[in-house]
């Protein structure tokens, strides 16, 4: 993959994210005075934590307010290789094979930009966070969508699913894992069949990790790139602090890859961004070089709203809660109920007072799905569940059915 000059081809097909459509359909409805739930955002509702922040404020009090350097500041940029290092096993050189972003959003548009040429086809996992499709196609790129299935409760990628959707000009692969929206954590087999297929196709891995520490029940998060040499030389990692510090408004992020790829995108960088606040920076490194025991506390406790969210869903005809292996979601399959995934949400909405996303805005491969959030947790959550199980049992009693 390389830079051309005909990237803007793909401005026509841009579409708003599945929560931007739906919040325009909330906010009519709040204007009209409807009280509303949501379950919808992967916004952890736990507070940054506090020697985080401090760390902030310090930088500020020291007057680091000035213009980072352009790749990131030496001392982020070391910390996230410490990082990788010690959660990864991953060792890369912060001088040359890292890049600072404002956020994981920030670094895949920067990626797409710097390594997708016009017509340029890159496979897509579906369902996917639907943003990635959007990013593909603004740089010209062509989405080609890689189906899964529900194999004992977990999605997951059949070994000949990428071969049969590969057409012959196809130059990169999409990853995320753990998946948003299904939850899946893929395990070092099935990443190794992706890879040898990478390999023996000649594609980019473009992994996008931000998941990483919420995982449950044991599981471990396996980065594609530590798989061998081979696959360290063609992914690109792509990571950001929102989620594993509930930073998500600090926009703070990273990618680490080759340093030939990581060049490219820095030329790409700073044609739009000087990159994240310096006292933000050193806020990040504080998170990432500090006492981990707060990411901890916060997985233990997305497990129990987990948890929660599938107690309250069980037993409802015509409705399945998938037990998340990863992530902030819960995929709930409605394909009993024996109406469209929108159809499901919006009667959740108007009818049930309750935001959810149907799993048809993630591709073809999420239709007959719901995604539900348990990023907020306390009260609202309860409520929410409340509400969702209240529309589900009346959609599943409806004579429709």
């Amino acid at each position: 993959m390389g830079m051309t000059s005909s990237h803007g081809a793909g401005r026509g097909g841009l579409r708003p994210t599945a929560v931007n459509q739906v919040l325009q359909e909330v906010r009519q409805l709040q204007a009209q005075g409807r009280d509303l739930v949501s379950l919808m955002r992967g916004q952890p509702d736990t507070p940054t934590p506090p020697h985080i922040v401090e760390a902030a404020f310090k930088a500020l009090r020291d007057g680091r307010t000035g213009y980072p350097d352009q790749r990131g500041e030496s001392e982020l940029r070391r910390a996230v290789a410490e990082k990788l290092r010690r959660d990864n096993g991953l060792s890369y050189d912060s001088e040359t094979e890292i890049l600072i972003t404002d956020g994981a959003t920030c670094g895949i548009a920067v990626a797409l930009a710097a390594l997708v040429d016009a017509g340029d086809q890159v496979l897509l996992p579906t369902p996917i966070y639907d943003a990635y499709e959007s990013v593909i196609r603004l740089w010209g790129g062509c989405p080609v969508a890689v189906a899964s299935q529900i194999h004992d409760g977990r999605f997951t990628i059949a070994a000949a699913a990428p071969k049969q959707a590969a057409p012959p000009q196809a130059r990169g692969l999409r990853l995320n894992t753990p998946w948003n929206p299904v939850g899946t954590v893929l395990h070092r087999e099935e990443l190794e069949e992706l890879l040898a297929f990478a390999e023996n196709r000649n594609l980019l891995v473009i992994s996008d990790e931000i998941y990483e520490a919420l995982v449950y029940d044991g599981h471990r998060h396996i980065s594609p790139a530590a798989l061998s040499d081979d696959a360290r030389k063609r992914c690109l990692l792509v990571n950001s602090l929102s989620k594993t510090y509930a930073m998500t408004g600090w926009r703070v992020g990273y990618c680490a890859g080759p340093a030939d790829v990581i060049q490219r995108m820095l030329l790409v960088f700073q044609q739009f961004s000087r990159g994240p606040a310096t006292f933000v920076q050193d806020a990040a490194a504080c998170a990432l070089r500090s006492d981990q025991s707060s990411v901890e506390q916060m997985r233990a406790e997305y497990q129990r709203r987990r948890d929660l969210v599938v107690e309250h869903l069980r037993g409802i005809p015509g409705v399945v809660p998938l037990v998340p292996e990863g992530g902030l979601f819960v995929m709930v399959d409605v394909r009993g109920l024996g109406m469209p995934s929108d159809e499901v949400r919006r009667f959740l909405l108007h009818e049930a007072g309750v935001i959810v996303i149907h799993g048809a805005a993630y591709g073809p491969g999420g239709e007959g799905m719901l995604r539900v959030s348990f990023a907020a947790g306390g009260e609202a959550l309860e409520r929410g569940l409340d509400r969702l199980r209240d529309g589900l049992l009346r959609l599943s009693a409806s004579p429709q059915r």
